[in-house]
């Protein structure tokens, strides 16, 4: 796939967690990738897409359905975290293609579980090569000492909520209407055409 300098891949992760301590020998494992394509010339978001991711190392806990309503049976039915990977790079040109999420939690838990699957990471190396922190820019451009959740900067930049908050192909919809606010404002780093 050849290099698209105008679209940015907005990325927000779900991953197996439970109220308190896992469970011995489960780790917290990619069960949901949200993302949503912005043409950053164009201003816009242009499409959304969800991957679910089937976790081998852990289970879908009833803390983790309520926050997510993400289900075991559902994550079942999802791919392995290596085919995820080559669905990124692949369909979404993520080895090329810039990509943000709202913190660095997405881009470090991509990293821990490319190491512990033996999995090529999928955005190249190093690992913040093309990631951008939304949170941290959002923080910088509205001159906050806090960086704000997600739901919070889209109430003090004035956008509503759509959809399920921690559901990512939501919250990556939402993050990437933040982005295009930041763009708006001229506070997020365009790339050179």
């Amino acid at each position: 796939m050849h290099h698209e300098p105008s679209l940015l891949n907005v990325i927000d992760l779900e991953a197996t967690c439970w109220d308190g301590q896992p469970p011995p020998g489960s780790v917290n494992e990619i069960i949901e990738i949200g993302l949503t394509v912005v043409d950053v010339f164009a201003g816009r978001r242009v499409s959304r897409h969800r991957i679910l991711v089937r976790p081998t190392r852990s289970t879908v806990s009833d803390f983790c359905t309520e926050l997510t309503g993400l289900t075991q049976a559902e994550v079942d039915r999802g791919v392995t975290y290596a085919e995820a990977c080559q669905i990124l790079v692949e369909e979404y040109g993520a080895a090329q293609r810039p990509w943000a999420s709202w913190g660095e939690y997405d881009r470090r838990q991509f990293a821990r579980q490319s190491q512990a699957d033996g999995v090529a990471y999928p955005f190249g190396y190093p690992t913040e090569r093309t990631h951008t922190n939304a949170k941290a820019v959002f923080a910088a451009a509205h001159g906050l000492r806090r960086k704000p959740g997600m739901d919070q900067a889209l109430q003090i930049a004035g956008l509503p909520l759509e959809g399920r908050h921690h559901r990512g192909e939501d919250d990556a919809w939402n993050i990437a209407a933040l982005v295009l606010d930041l763009l708006g404002r001229g506070a997020w780093p365009v790339p050179e055409a």
